[in-house]
């Protein structure tokens, strides 16, 4: 995995100083109402937790894709929706090793992050388990990516849980 770090960092998408271990997240929940999902709560407000995991997307170097506000497009459409903004990431050289191993994992890839506001007030950041993806798309042969992935995806979601 050591390898795998230096070879991204050395290619200038992902500085090697910007890679630690995953924090452990100490907020985790129980599991969301959906299969392969991980949920944890957020210590701040709605804005400031999207706002935290921008920052720390950039902050780490990686490819900042787009920002969605579910709760406007519903409005839009006439349709209330609690507050609900996708986040969406990720690292080119470490994502198109899960297409090549199986091209339809691009329907996972790039890496998105919800972040919720429940009834009573309750920030939640969620996104796919990459285990999960990994099954889903019968992936064998990417274990190591998969694990930093998913070290890298808690670590941005502690930003928001500390």
């Amino acid at each position: 995995m050591k390898l795998l770090l230096a070879s991204i960092a050395l290619s200038g998408v992902l500085p090697i100083a910007s890679i630690s271990a995953a924090e452990p997240i100490s907020h985790i929940s129980s599991p969301a109402p959906a299969q392969g999902v991980v949920r944890v709560k957020s210590t701040y407000g709605f804005d400031d937790t999207v706002q935290r995991i921008k920052a720390d997307v950039a902050a780490k170097g990686i490819r900042f894709f787009d920002e969605i506000d579910q709760t406007a497009l519903g409005e839009g459409a006439g349709i209330k929706l609690s507050r609900s903004t996708l986040v969406l990431f990720g690292n080119p050289p470490l994502g198109i090793q899960f297409l090549t191993s199986n091209p339809y994992a691009g329907l996972d890839w790039p890496v998105r992050m919800l972040v919720t506001q429940d009834t009573s007030g309750t920030v939640w950041i969620a996104w796919t388990d990459f285990a999960f993806i990994a099954d889903r798309y019968h992936i064998a042969n990417r274990d190591a990516q998969f694990k930093m992935a998913g070290e890298v995806a808690a670590s941005i979601a502690s930003a928001a849980t500390k």
